[in-house]
């Protein structure tokens, strides 16, 4: 996974008001890829949040995946 790439989230992060599933943009790749910085966003483009996360929590979005939109419980602070 490389910068610019969009990603899909793979664990829920309620501290963020993120959920498995949603799809991230990776915008900075620390070291060998041990990490990510990865931006989430509202389809009209404003940030939620942009978190630290490990390989682990992303994944690449696979060519047979839609994507689906959800109501955020709340835009954290």
């Amino acid at each position: 996974m490389q910068e610019h790439e969009e990603v899909v989230l793979e664990v829920d992060l309620p501290e963020y008001g993120l959920t498995k599933g949603d799809i991230g943009t990776i915008v900075l790749v620390h070291g060998e890829h041990e990490g990510y910085e990865v931006e989430f966003m509202t389809l009209h483009g404003e940030t939620i949040a942009v978190v630290t996360l490990l390989p682990s929590h992303v994944r690449p979005i696979a060519s047979h995946e839609i994507a689906h939109a959800r109501t955020l419980e709340r835009i954290p602070a």
